[in-house]
């Protein structure tokens, strides 16, 4: 025996309607930026992301000079870290900084700058040195992702992902 249909007429949509595209959409919305649009103000949020890029550049501008100084002492380490700086400088500009920077070292246009950082005498102990500073990095820019909203601390986990591989390259992967 059929039921009778309701008296009421349904309006909107059905609840497996619902159900079915409800994740969808909370989905798509985790995707966008949110609250960037060009009618917000420029205080709160969006001044603390310029803040935490400009630091993420200066970290990342900070350790190219340590690979310029380390490039510097141990021209024979050259050819195994150009790639490593080169990423390094485009971590820079992804956070907004550096953009006069190049891609390949040049020790005698930037001469003040291998020499702010101490480099161990050995190519080993050097290796060592720019691992740990990609290691520090790479657990300061994970640590900041948390705190961060959502482009932000998917670039910051990015990078830091690629710095954690910069400590493999430098002390497992080629040594």
């Amino acid at each position: 025996m059929p039921f009778p249909s309701s008296p009421r007429a349904r309006s909107g949509p059905r609840r497996r309607s619902l159900l079915a595209v409800g994740p969808a959409a909370l989905a798509l919305g985790g995707c966008t930026a949110g609250g960037d649009g060009p009618g917000d103000p420029e205080d709160g949020p969006s001044a603390a992301d310029r803040r935490a890029r400009a630091r993420a550049a200066r970290d990342s501008e900070g350790l190219v000079e340590r690979y310029d100084a380390v490039i510097a002492a141990h021209p024979g380490l050259a050819e195994r870290l150009r790639p490593l700086r080169a990423e390094a400088v485009r971590h820079a500009q992804a956070f907004g900084g550096g953009p006069d920077r190049k891609a390949s070292p040049s020790p005698s246009s930037s001469s003040a700058a291998p020499s702010a950082v101490a480099v161990p005498a050995h190519d080993k102990d050097a290796l060592v040195s720019l691992a740990v500073a990609e290691r520090e990095l790479a657990d300061r820019r994970a640590k900041a992702l948390l705190d961060m909203p959502g482009e932000l601390a998917r670039l910051l986990a990015s990078v830091a992902a690629a710095g954690a591989a910069h400590v493999y390259l430098l002390t497992e992967g080629g040594a």
